[in-house]
């Protein structure tokens, strides 16, 4: 018992707690009443008689409202009664243990702490907006106190710190969670090369068992042949086996019998029968076919074909492209244009890649998430053209994956604008070789030379594509600047109508006049057309009608009268030639009528503006210039005239649209009446 009791009174229970330094400053060094933290001046930590340490502001606050009648309070912690002693609340002695426990954190603070360099007894601030660090007494502290401080987040350098240690460990968690998807995605690679390379072992094996197939045909054929050309040798030699026994038999039979003849004259004529036999029978002794067969395979070049076949049989596709550096330019999308997005791919080192055949994933999305049809052409030199046609404004979304994996940025954002603008602008007002007055009609020539009706300079000026003055023709036809109307003809001349002289003149593409002519219909003749028969078709806005000459302009139809209605013609502007030598005149509205003059249909009838200028592409649609009050356009119709969508220009606005006409590739040249220009634009 007393070795137990020594025993036990040897061995000591230790019992540790961890705090926190926040948790033991808010225990232990914090007024209980104010949640200040205790100093040495007005938070002086002062002792109460029932243990409780309450700040020195507190308790001065407490005795004012409390000891006015009484010369006593309540503690504010257990609140018990305190006579207040005669010296008043600085009476009350300090708590010594707090004061030590507030030298002690002092010490920690200063040791943990770094101070300013000069002014030792200085703690360091650190602004987080100018990140630096500083004192109150080493710098110019205007921009941290007073005036625009707030545009400033001053800290405790001991917070600085901590909030620095969190966001070094935050940004290390950040790399250990990347480098864990790194390491999975680079796991997961490795996992899809292995069943990659499966795929391509079986592809491998497959396509050589089609080889295999067809060699183990080929022997087969020749097996086949073989075993042809043995029966038919064979039946050729039975056949002649059975001839040979047949006269065997017949040779046996007369010799059997010859043993019971005795007739001499009957002998002698049996052995002259037997020596005709004798030579029938010598011929049946050469076998009437051979037993030649022999395989032959070196007799041409085909074994070289095949083995040269062999070693070129089969492709190994594999690439070095980069997703993560690879990018994708965005060109300006417009609606109802063909549109182009342009992906370029580099390797590892950011080279760029001069092959193709990567395996692209495209997805284009509109802002409701409906899919857009595309196609990607693969340039095999490292690029690749996502092609689409957006059907309306708005925003689009473009994910371009290779490999599966994304590119650089993407998605990409795609903006559809609503608004077509010029690809070009030719001339400026003027009578110099490259300006314009009043051009009014234009047509494109199947050398794509475009012929310019410069009715203001009383010429036809002929231009390059890129929109170079070539030569000028005139001014027969041309005269009075009054030429208003003008057409190609099928054998290249050009046609032109001039309203003044109320002649239609035709002249060959260097200027010569070929011959003119009139009508005594005419009245103020505006426009004409040209059909696939060489017919000259002339718009008459004064009298409201359409003449029709043949080849030989003789007068052969007339049609319309002045009116609102079906047939008839308000203020004709434009003529036009469309499908089928179909006959499009345009007012207000198009109305389209047969080769003959007869009326088919009307197409639009808005009610508002004039049209100005009309022709008919190779796919039949319809394009028309129309000004409104205040507004002019390029109208693009269906073949059946449903209006499709407009060339507004917005960037270069038309200002009184005339003539046009289209080139390949959906290119589309306006004569601007009001800028004196030519235009060109891209309408498809």
């Amino acid at each position: 018992m007393p070795s137990l009791a020594r025993a036990m009174m040897s061995s000591t229970l230790v019992e540790t707690v961890s705090i926190n330094y926040e948790d033991f400053n808010d225990s232990f060094l914090t007024c209980g009443t104010c949640l200040c933290m205790y100093d040495g001046t007005e938070r002086t930590p002062k002792l109460l008689p029932c243990s409780h340490t309450v700040c020195r502001s507190c308790l001065e606050r407490i005795v004012a409202a409390q000891t006015l009648d009484t010369g006593s309070f309540r503690c504010p912690i257990c609140r018990e009664t305190i006579h207040m002693p005669q010296g008043g609340v600085i009476a009350f002695p300090p708590s010594f243990i707090v004061n030590q426990l507030l030298d002690l954190m002092a010490q920690q603070r200063r040791d943990v702490i770094p101070k300013c360099s000069v002014h030792t007894n200085q703690e360091l601030l650190f602004c987080e907006t100018c990140d630096i660090v500083f004192c109150t007494q080493c710098i110019d502290c205007g921009l941290h106190s007073g005036r625009g401080a707030s545009e400033h987040t001053v800290i405790p350098f001991a917070i600085a710190i901590k909030r620095m240690s969190e966001i070094l460990l935050f940004k290390a968690h950040l790399c250990i969670k990347n480098l864990n998807s790194a390491y999975d995605a680079v796991s997961e690679e490795l996992r899809q090369l292995e069943l990659s390379v499966d795929k391509t072992l079986d592809s491998i094996n497959r396509s050589f068992q089609d080889v295999i197939a067809v060699v183990d045909r080929r022997r087969h054929e020749c097996l086949q042949w073989v075993r042809k050309i043995k029966e038919e040798k064979k039946n050729i030699l039975k056949e002649q086996l059975d001839l040979i026994q047949v006269e065997k038999e017949k040779v046996q039979e007369e010799c059997d019998g010859l043993q019971y003849q005795v007739e001499v004259r009957n002998i002698t004529k049996k052995i002259s029968d037997l020596n005709e036999k004798l030579d029938t029978t010598s011929t049946l002794s050469e076998p009437r076919e051979n037993s030649f067969l022999r395989y032959d395979y070196k007799h041409n070049d085909a074994l070289r074909e095949i083995a040269k076949a062999i070693s070129h049989f089969g492709h190994i596709s594999t690439s070095t492209t980069f997703p993560a550096l690879s990018t994708a330019k965005v060109f300006p999308t417009t609606a109802h244009l063909r549109s182009s997005i342009r992906i370029n791919t580099v390797d590892y080192h950011g080279n760029p890649r001069m092959t193709g055949g990567d395996p692209l994933l495209v997805d284009l999305k509109t802002e409701k998430g409906d899919n857009l049809e595309h196609k990607i052409k693969d340039n095999e030199d490292g690029t690749y053209d996502v092609l689409f046609l957006p059907q309306k404004p708005g925003r689009l979304k473009l994910c371009v994956n290779i490999f599966t994996r994304p590119i650089k940025d993407s998605p990409y954002p795609v903006e559809v604008s609503d608004h077509i603008n010029p690809l070009a602008r030719f001339g400026s007002r003027g009578s110099g070789r490259d300006n314009f007055s009043q051009p009014v009609r234009i047509c494109v020539g199947s050398d794509d030379a475009i012929y310019v009706l410069d009715t203001g300079n009383s010429r036809i000026k002929v231009l390059s594509q890129a929109g170079d003055c070539v030569r000028t023709i005139g001014p027969d036809g041309l005269e009075n600047q009054s030429a208003t109307g003008m057409a190609l003809m099928p054998d290249g001349n050009l046609a032109v109508v001039n309203w003044r002289t109320r002649l239609v003149s035709v002249l060959t593409p260097d200027g010569s006049l070929v011959k003119h002519f009139t009508n005594p219909g005419f009245q103020e003749p505006i426009d004409v057309a040209v059909n696939s028969r060489g017919e000259i078709i002339v718009a008459d806005a004064g009298a409201s009608k359409i003449f029709i000459f043949d080849s030989s302009s003789n007068l052969t139809t007339t049609f319309g009268s002045r009116g609102d209605k079906d047939g008839q013609f308000k203020l004709i502007s434009a003529l036009a030639v469309g499908k089928n030598d179909e006959i499009l005149i345009a007012d207000h509205r198009i109305q389209i009528f047969s080769k003959d003059g007869k009326f088919s249909r009307r197409l639009v009838d808005s009610g508002k503006g004039q049209y100005g200028g009309i022709c008919v592409d190779g796919s039949a649609h319809i394009l028309a210039t129309k000004t409104e009050k205040g507004r002019s356009y390029v109208q693009i119709l269906s073949a059946g005239g449903k209006p499709l969508y407009v060339i507004d220009s917005q960037e270069d606005r038309l200002k009184r649209p005339s003539g046009l006409a289209v080139m390949q590739d959906f290119r589309l040249v306006v004569a601007d009446l009001g800028s004196d220009c030519v235009k060109k634009y891209r309408y498809k």
